[in-house]
């Protein structure tokens, strides 16, 4: 109360300075970067006894230095998950997938998909704001780009009441942009790329006293992504593997092999990435983590897993902890889509069907006749990309083919074909009949029919009868 009058709360930023903060809105609050990171206190040693000195050799010049401390501990992770459990953050199931007898094993699908935001950062991303102090807590945070980190900050820290801002591209789609807003954040659009976000992001922390968010491999992170494992642990019995995605940050793949393997080291963990973008597979190879990597990897499908580079803290726990690690490609990645439609009744995106891809695509044999679980780490993927990426997943699964033949210039030579096709069971999504074609042969038209079958046994059948049908049959490649 003021002069007998409720008082506004006062804005943390002069609105004489609003003109820094960007284009479309502009936010009401300070910005200071600092990282977040978990250290051990050193050990209390009591004075021992002086004892005399002994004869100099060849050993005492070797000095003994004590081994560094743990970056990631077990307890660290048990103290996320009983944060968590009291927070609004839920235990996500672990299913018996419907895939299990088609590849030949017990397949259990761990659906993070279905946290608010649609993804397993939410874990790390809450106990990494509840455990910061009350002062910054009432400042603020600030995040950039559009990702499942920035995603998550965002509505966990309005759930909290922290004032949050989210900066990102003016490229950004309007759906995106909705969405963050509906959370309850600011939104400040600036740049054309994600990297003129963060910069932006970097230099209002700095000016400002916020505290700048990103994406990085601190013990409280690490240790709210590796809850995961703990949940597994409990809710699939007699566990023989793990699989999880490890693109880019593999803060997941960390998080959930420190959880695991200190629960049962004879449980195996494997992580996943994408073909065009093996950052941890090279970072393995040379024996250190990889900042950048140069590669042309497609960004609309995995723009979570190339905008961030490897941590050195999470590349020694990959290293130390991870069994296996395996790429995967596109195509078996977009299949793996097609497969969660079909069977599960859920779309993922990208990185959640990179450990089913994996699987599909035959490059974990040793896992038949095993029991293992499968991490659907997220389904951030806007509305118009799913459709484009399930009807890609329908050619190379080899149900949508298309073909040409040529057919007499006389009536009813097309109402056979169709005739043919309806025999056959075969859908007919587009059909095109060209008269005048300099592929095809005098009195005699080309016709290019786009089908759809059941399956690839069907699409068999289909091909041996128009073969014996048409000798001017030809299927036009994928």
């Amino acid at each position: 109360m003021g002069n007998g009058r409720t008082g506004r709360r006062s804005t943390l930023i002069c609105p004489e300075r609003l003109k820094d903060f960007g284009a479309e809105e502009y936010l009401n609050g300070d910005v200071k970067t600092f990282q977040t990171s978990v250290s051990e206190p050193a050990e209390l040693q009591l004075m021992s006894t002086p004892k005399p000195a002994a004869k100099k050799s060849s050993d005492s010049k070797k000095s003994s230095t004590p081994p560094a401390p743990e970056h990631l501990r077990f307890q660290d992770i048990s103290a996320a998950a009983f944060r968590l459990q009291q927070s609004s953050i839920q235990k996500t199931p672990c299913t018996y997938s419907r895939l299990s007898k088609q590849y030949g094993m017990e397949i259990y699908l761990k659906k993070e998909l279905l946290h608010y935001t649609g993804s397993v950062k939410e874990r790390g991303v809450l106990y990494m704001l509840s455990s910061l102090k009350q002062d910054q807590q009432r400042k603020g945070v600030i995040v950039a780009t559009d990702c499942n980190f920035s995603m998550s900050v965002a509505y966990h820290a309005v759930e909290m009441r922290i004032p949050v801002f989210v900066i990102m591209p003016a490229c950004s789609s309007p759906p995106r942009l909705r969405m963050y807003r509906d959370y309850g954040a600011m939104v400040i659009s600036y740049g054309s790329t994600a990297r003129d976000s963060i910069n932006h992001a970097r230099h209002l922390a700095k000016e400002n006293g916020y505290l700048c968010l990103e994406e990085d491999d601190s013990a409280v992170y690490l240790a709210g992504l590796g809850t995961v494992g703990m949940e597994i642990y409990e809710q699939v019995p007699k566990l023989d593997a793990v699989v999880v995605p490890a693109g880019g940050h593999c803060g997941l793949l960390a998080g959930t092999a420190a959880a695991i393997k200190h629960l049962n080291p004879r449980i195996s963990v494997i992580g996943v990435e994408p073909e065009e973008f093996p950052l941890l597979l090279q970072s393995l190879k040379t024996d250190s983590p990889i900042k950048d990597l140069y590669c042309n990897p497609n960004k609309k499908l995995y723009r979570d897993l190339v905008d961030h580079s490897l941590g050195t803290h999470t590349f020694q726990l990959a290293k130390k902890l991870v069994d296996k690690v395996i790429s995967v490609r596109e195509a078996d990645t977009l299949v793996a889509m097609l497969r969660f439609q079909e069977f599960e009744r859920c779309t993922v995106d990208t990185e959640g069907a990179m450990g089913l891809a994996a699987i599909l695509a035959g490059q974990l044999p040793e896992l038949k006749g095993k029991r293992v679980a499968v991490v659907v780490s997220s389904a951030n993927m806007e509305l118009d990309l799913v459709l484009q990426c399930l009807e890609r997943a329908l050619v190379l699964d080899d149900r949508v083919c298309r073909f040409t033949v040529q057919l007499g210039d006389w009536p009813g030579d097309m109402a056979k074909l169709l005739d043919l096709l309806a025999r056959e069971d075969v859908r007919l999504l587009d059909v095109c009949h060209r008269r005048y074609s300099d592929k095809a042969e005098l009195f005699k038209a080309q016709v290019e029919c786009v089908v759809e079958m059941r399956d690839k046994s069907q699409n068999s059948q289909l091909r041996r009868t128009l073969s014996d049908r048409y000798p001017s049959l030809r299927w036009l490649e994928r």
